[in-house]
């Protein structure tokens, strides 16, 4: 049967039988790497989202894949290909170009082109809308320096005390200790002793995402 689930679980099937991630899938065939993330298959709204026939066909002439093979993998289970588990790659992009317009939708999720991608660790279900963000700089010493990777996940709520990325309506992106979030605003603590702790009102907040981890 045709279903929404169903195509969406071929095209994981296929990521899998050619050692990919969904995001790696849709690299190859050309498409925003984003594409095929978890996050994309609903809209904010709650309706479901289809894959194109045109990303489909894209991705069948990338992989080699034929349309019988594809449909075979409509079902569970059918005509998967046993493999290695293959990586969860996620988005990765620099502190400044997430200030720029285009990388992110209005929830904070990747979007666009110009991400690059990494492996992470966890298991692809896990790892639906994380997202990587370089650190450049210094203005995040002691506890992050110039080059690492923080993982940021936009999904899960954030709380007093946890290391949070913000983005401003501005443009302004910065990695901060929350102190304190009520409806009209937002209180941050400064990980580096030389840069001030800053305060927001919600209004001037595009959105804040929880850190996952770093690699330090």
């Amino acid at each position: 049967m045709l279903s929404h689930d169903s195509i969406w679980r071929a095209i994981d099937a296929l990521a899998e039988r050619h050692q990919l991630s969904p995001s790696g899938l849709a690299r190859r065939s050309g498409l925003d790497p984003t594409s095929f993330n978890k996050s994309k298959r609903k809209s904010p709204d709650g309706r479901d989202r289809w894959p194109s026939t045109e990303s489909i066909a894209k991705v069948l002439e990338a992989t080699g894949d034929s349309v019988d093979e594809f449909l075979a993998l409509l079902q569970p289970g059918d005509g998967v290909v046993p493999s290695q588990e293959p990586a969860s790659g996620i988005p990765l992009i620099g502190f400044a170009q997430a200030g720029t317009g285009g990388y992110f939708d209005d929830s904070g999720f990747p979007a666009g082109q110009g991400w690059d991608e990494i492996d992470f660790p966890v298991a692809p279900q896990k790892s639906e809308g994380v997202y990587a963000l370089e650190v450049q700089g210094e203005s995040m010493l002691p506890l992050y320096r110039n080059g690492d990777v923080l993982i940021v996940d936009p999904n899960t709520q954030v709380r007093r005390g946890d290391r949070v990325v913000v983005k401003t309506r501005d443009g302004e992106v910065m990695a901060k200790v929350l102190a304190r979030q009520t409806p009209r605003g937002i209180e941050l603590l400064s990980l580096n002793p030389d840069h001030s702790n800053r305060s927001f009102e919600m209004k001037d907040v595009e959105w804040i995402a929880r850190i996952l981890w770093a690699s330090q």
